[in-house]
């Protein structure tokens, strides 16, 4: 029997990498990331490399010809700010990481060839907080004060514009929806849980205390109604195994939206599923202030620049996945946004410390 056909992953440390390494048992999967993963044992190899760091890229590219890799895995992302707030660090170790990831992928192919997939999670966050609906891959990307959501938007453009350069190598870009299911942590399902921060001394107090948030909307307009979608992070997994594993001759830059299957969910929907209190505010601008206030007081740890996206409005046109996937479409996305939604609220939080690549804040 030949030895297996071996995938490079970077990010490997976070959620989404230790729900996607199951599925790729008939590889031999070579791991990165700046820290030691959970589960070690599931990767052929594992290589503690900072894509901050200029020597990242010749890191890669040694990996890359001593393993020959068959797919490069694009996970690691820096969502939440450092503690010490330096945004250069974080915009340097998302783009400019991601264009290291890509000239280490076109040097290792111009040299030897063989990497034929590559493959980055992008973010439904690149379309703005409210685009119009329903949106589709061509949409504009209209990213807005979220650092995290402005760095995917401008790792998405660069991804574009180079997957030319890594010859005869294939580029999948999916833009998936807020992660969902067992262990997942974003700023969603924090504001759905209701559950105070815990950075802060006033957010650790009202948790101690059994204390929950409420959801604070404005009582004009049309909130409770506004449009949101979930993709479990399973559903994730398989379908970055099932583009690793997939024949197909597929184009040289593929992009999909992803989304849990079944119509999109209401925020008042979610509301129900959470069970968490609702409060009024008399306008938009004062129930923002109050939600600012909770953030600056250090008794919720979403800020105030990811408020527009959580009380925005976004429905993923996932056509072209169905299409992409075919016949496999619901093997691959079993949950409906729905069900993502239910399980994540049934099972506590995977709290990550932050600064560190995990899952998406927003998607």
């Amino acid at each position: 029997m030949g030895a297996k056909p071996t995938v490079l992953i970077t990010g490997v440390s976070g959620n989404l990498g230790l729900h996607l390494l199951p599925q790729l048992e008939a590889f031999q999967v070579i791991g990165v990331d700046i820290r030691t993963p959970a589960s070690p044992r599931a990767l052929f190899r594992f290589d503690t490399i900072d894509l901050s760091e200029e020597r990242s890229c010749d890191q890669l590219l040694e990996l890359m010809l001593a393993y020959r890799p068959e797919a490069v895995v694009h996970l690691a992302f820096v969502d939440r700010v450092p503690r010490d707030g330096d945004h250069h660090a974080q915009w340097s170790s998302n783009v400019i990481g991601t264009s290291r990831v890509i000239e280490a992928i076109a040097e290792h192919n111009r040299m030897v060839g063989g990497i034929e997939k590559f493959v980055f999670t992008s973010s439904a966050a690149v379309y703005g907080p409210e685009p119009e609906l329903p949106v589709r891959e061509e949409a504009p990307l209209r990213a807005q004060a979220l650092a995290s959501a402005l760095q995917r938007q401008e790792a998405d453009q660069t991804v574009q514009a180079r997957s030319g350069e890594l010859r005869k190598c294939r580029t999948y870009v999916l833009r998936s929806q807020t992660y969902a299911g067992q262990g997942a942590h974003n700023y969603m399902l924090d504001m759905l849980r209701g559950i105070p921060g815990s950075e802060r001394s006033l957010g650790r107090r009202l948790q101690r205390r059994g204390v929950r948030l409420p959801l604070i909307i404005s009582s004009r307009g049309n909130t409770l109604e506004h449009k949101y979608q979930f993709v479990h992070v399973d559903d994730m997994a398989r379908l970055i195994a099932n583009i690793v594993r997939r024949k197909e001759a597929d184009d040289p830059l593929t992009i999909l939206n992803v989304a849990g299957r079944g119509d999109p969910l209401s925020l008042r929907r979610c509301v129900e599923i959470a069970g968490i209190p609702v409060k009024q505010a008399p306008t938009r601008g004062l129930g923002l202030r109050a939600l600012r206030l909770l953030s600056d007081l250090g008794a919720s740890d979403i800020p105030s620049a990811a408020l527009p996206y959580l009380y925005g409005s976004c429905a993923l046109d996932t056509s072209r996945l169905r299409i992409f996937l075919g016949e496999n479409y619901r093997s691959v996305i079993q949950h409906t946004s729905e069900e993502s939604l239910v399980e994540s609220l049934k099972t506590p939080a995977n709290r990550e410390p932050t600064g560190v690549p995990g899952e998406p804040v927003i998607a």
